[in-house]
């Protein structure tokens, strides 16, 4: 790789910027990241970086508020350290959820923290399954936005009997694709939610009678509407439910409610760093996105077209 490369890391997410180092035989650049003793957030960059392309890879997972602030803080070194570009790799957007107002007087804060990168001095985003792809709308510098289909795709090849299931109607774009994939058949849950973090599944759109269900997501938090609609496909008759989910959240009882569902296994990504009890989960096996950033960044590096990893 050219020199002229540098790769930094914030703390959210250290053994994936560790994995995307390592695919382009670089060494993370020497950066400090910490925090002053009453929480503020200290930055420092310990390399030269004037006139370099320099990549910060920091998802803005939970804690969402103080990742957010060190890649705030991380842009502005760089950019007064006379970076020739900035590219904020962001496998996992935080906010993402909050993307329209749901309901009168509230805010739409995806919205915010884009213009808060922006702002900052970001040049470019990389990032990983948008929760919708309409926040690439939020910002007025270029995104690159990646799909897990190609993490997600060879695990799951040559399984017979496979029906691809959208847990809800806004992510039946997302299924389909994954369907088109796979050469196989589509259903839908039909979801309803009454407030944030609950749902009650009503019905099944399609035949999932003796079919290997694979629900596809972008997100799992608290595991209640996955593990209720994967309940609800064996209720229909499915012979057995899998899901495949972009982003492990997995806040609050989620782990407990995955190992007491009857979900046959989660097949999640390292966007975001799991937890222990999620490791120690039999159910949970987590695949790395690690590659297909690195093939990103280097395209995006030598001015190369990225579109083949769209897909």
């Amino acid at each position: 790789m050219s020199h002229d490369l540098v790769l930094l890391s914030g703390n959210a997410n250290r053994a994936l910027a560790g994995r995307i180092a390592s695919y382009l035989d670089l060494k993370l650049g020497n950066a400090i990241v910490e925090r002053f003793s009453d929480g503020e957030t200290r930055v420092e960059l310990n390399e030269n970086i004037r006139g370099r392309d320099v990549f910060i890879i920091q998802p803005t997972c939970a804690p969402a508020n103080q990742h957010i602030m060190e890649a705030l803080v991380m842009v502005d070194a760089c950019r007064r350290a006379s970076a020739k570009r900035i590219t904020l790799v962001n496998p996992y957007f935080g906010y993402a959820r909050q993307e329209r107002k749901s309901a009168p007087r509230t805010p739409i804060t995806a919205k915010l923290v884009s213009d808060l990168f922006t702002v900052a001095g970001v040049d470019r985003m990389l990032c990983m399954e948008l929760h919708t792809s309409a926040i690439q709308g939020f910002f007025n510098i270029p995104v690159d936005h990646l799909f897990s289909k190609p993490v997600f795709g060879p695990y799951f090849q040559g399984r017979d009997n496979l029906l691809v299931v959208s847990p809800d109607a806004g992510g039946a774009e997302r299924a389909r694709a994954i369907a088109k994939y796979y050469d196989c058949g589509l259903a839908i849950v039909d979801k309803r939610r009454d407030r944030p973090n609950e749902s009650a599944v009503m019905h099944i759109i399609g035949d999932v009678t003796d079919k290997d269900c694979l629900i596809v997501d972008d997100i799992c938090d608290t595991g209640g509407s996955l593990c209720k609609a994967a309940q609800a496909l064996v209720d229909k008759g499915a012979r057995s439910v899998s899901a495949a989910i972009t982003h492990p959240v997995l806040s609050g009882p989620a782990v407990e409610r995955i190992a007491e569902s009857c979900l046959t296994e989660l097949v999640v990504t390292d966007t975001i760093p799991l937890s222990e009890k999620a490791r120690n989960c039999s159910k949970i096996k987590q695949l790395s996105v690690g590659e297909l950033l690195g093939k990103a960044i280097r395209r995006i590096h030598g001015a190369g077209s990225i579109s083949s990893l769209f897909v």
